[in-house]
């Protein structure tokens, strides 16, 4: 039972203490998840942000299913899941019943600009640590300056690109399990 607490806890401040969505929160599930509980070590995260990225969904929602799974079960990714959504689910219910007699504040309106830059280098440093744990090799840097190109200076949808990588990812580990290679 202290598993799934902790589980519904961990994600629960996760949850709390990010705004700006998913990516926002990767730095601060990594630290909890690898570095303060020690439940899976950086490689493990890092093939779970892969995942939850590449799968439907909200990456906050997706990577703390998958952590509790890994860590509890189908409980704990019940509790992990729970833990994640609450804090929103409650501030939006808030923020819903005094919309419309703080939506004009000049007060709220600095809060959530301040929030808005803070939430910008959250992202950075998240994508900054995701490239650097993430490319190991000569075809994942070519992938990656690819990727970025081709979002950058064209319209082709994200969703495409991803499953590219992943049929290319596939095919190279065939061609190498087929020479032989490790």
């Amino acid at each position: 039972m202290n598993k799934y607490w902790a589980l519904f806890i961990t994600f629960f401040k996760i949850g709390s203490f990010t705004f700006g969505g998913g990516y926002a929160m990767i730095p601060l599930i990594e630290k909890e998840i690898v570095e303060k509980n020690n439940w899976m070590d950086h490689d493990e995260i890092i093939d779970i942000f892969a995942v939850s990225q590449s799968i439907p969904g909200a990456i906050a929602i997706n990577t703390s299913t998958l952590v509790g799974y890994k860590i509890g079960g189908r409980i704990g990714a019940l509790c992990a899941t729970l833990g994640v959504i609450l804090p929103s689910f409650c501030i939006i219910v808030i923020i819903a019943t005094f919309f419309l007699k703080i939506s004009e504040s000049k007060e709220v309106e600095a809060v959530f600009l301040g929030i808005n830059g803070a939430v910008i280098l959250l992202i950075f440093f998240a994508a900054r640590r995701m490239i650097i744990s993430s490319v190991k090799s000569n075809l994942t840097i070519i992938l990656f300056i690819m990727t970025v190109l081709i979002v950058t200076f064209t319209s082709i949808s994200p969703i495409y690109l991803i499953i590219l990588g992943g049929l290319i990812g596939a095919l190279n580990y065939l061609v190498k399990k087929r020479k032989g290679a490790k």
